[in-house]
């Protein structure tokens, strides 16, 4: 049997200023890439055959000082851009708080969470999960039905675009998920 680790990257440096990141290529903040050790302690005692990680500079460097501390850096990493984060249009680069007190509390939410409402210019989950899932399918399923345990980096939107496949979550419950920077999800496949 197969594992998927799922790890949402280590804190940006816009997570730490509370801003709309989205698309918008932002490096790991140092609280972020401190937090590399303590995050690779969850995989010491996991083997990873394979890593796939989005192109974005926060998800890449999440994932290879990952591998760093674990001093496993000859595992596989594919780099696609298909594991990007959503677009979050205009709201790319704008403190969150500022956006709520505009907009209230409920649209944001609806922006942020919810399964088919886009943010203005930007992506709905639903965009992000036709586009993730796809990816997942060609690749990833076919590493994991080899019996190889694959360990996908990514941001907050992507992964749940994949856990809303995985676990069958409906179009209304994925407006309830939430994963903080550095968590890991485990499934066996």
């Amino acid at each position: 049997m197969a594992k998927l680790f799922l790890l949402r990257h280590l804190q940006s440096q816009w997570n730490l200023e509370n801003r709309f990141t989205g698309q918008t290529d932002i490096p790991l903040s140092e609280e972020g890439v401190e937090s590399a050790k303590e995050v690779a302690k969850k995989f010491a005692d996991l083997k990873i055959d394979k890593v796939y990680v989005s192109s974005l500079i926060r998800n890449r460097k999440s994932a290879f000082l990952i591998l760093e501390n674990l001093n496993q850096k000859e595992i596989p990493v594919i780099i696609d851009k298909a594991l990007d984060e959503r677009n979050y249009g205009k709201l790319q680069g704008l403190n969150k708080d500022e956006v709520r007190a505009k907009y209230g509390k409920e649209q944001v939410k609806l922006w942020q969470k919810s399964w088919d409402v886009s943010p203005p210019e930007g992506e709905s989950l639903k965009d992000v999960y036709n586009r993730v899932v796809s990816f997942y399918q060609e690749y990833i399923e076919k590493d994991l039905k080899q019996g190889k345990n694959i360990l996908v980096v990514t941001s907050h939107n992507s992964l749940r675009a994949l856990i809303k496949y995985i676990e069958k979550i409906s179009d209304q419950e994925i407006i309830n998920l939430d994963i903080k920077t550095g968590e890991l999800r485990e499934y066996e496949i």
